[in-house]
């Protein structure tokens, strides 16, 4: 089985960025421990601060993933174009945010992705994409 993980802004800096919100562990290598964990799943890995690369890579990636596990990071709470490319492929996906958004500002409790995501994953840390893989699997 094949799962694209798509990270969105800022997400790149994990391990250096607020480590009091979002820890002190990089997603590299956070992933290679995901990816030990599930051996048996193919799982991709693609981060960009362009909403638009977000986009076209949900797009890309219908028919190719059986699924789609995506952190849009601050787009998720501006972007109806990443919804919009959600809504229009095959392909489900999982929303995940590694700090409980409704426990910060006001402006992190809205989500364009939630209405068209399959499920959603808040809070857990990094471990919240080890349970969107299991959600796959």
């Amino acid at each position: 089985m094949k799962l694209l993980i798509i990270n969105g802004p800022n997400l790149n800096l994990l391990g250096k960025r607020e480590p009091e919100v979002y820890g002190s562990l990089s997603f590299e290598k956070y992933l290679e421990t995901l990816r030990e964990q599930y051996p048996e799943t193919v799982l991709d890995y693609y981060q960009s601060n362009i909403e638009g690369e977000i986009i076209t890579t949900i797009q890309q990636a219908d028919g190719v993933y059986k699924g789609i596990i995506l952190n849009a990071g601050a787009y998720t709470h501006t972007s109806i174009g990443i919804a919009d490319a959600i809504k229009a492929i095959q392909a489900p996906v999982v929303e995940v945010h590694i700090s409980n958004t409704f426990s910060r500002e006001t402006f992190r409790h809205q989500s364009f992705i939630s209405p068209v995501a399959s499920g959603i994953i808040i809070g857990f840390g990094l471990e919240g994409y080890g349970l969107a893989v299991r959600y796959f699997i």
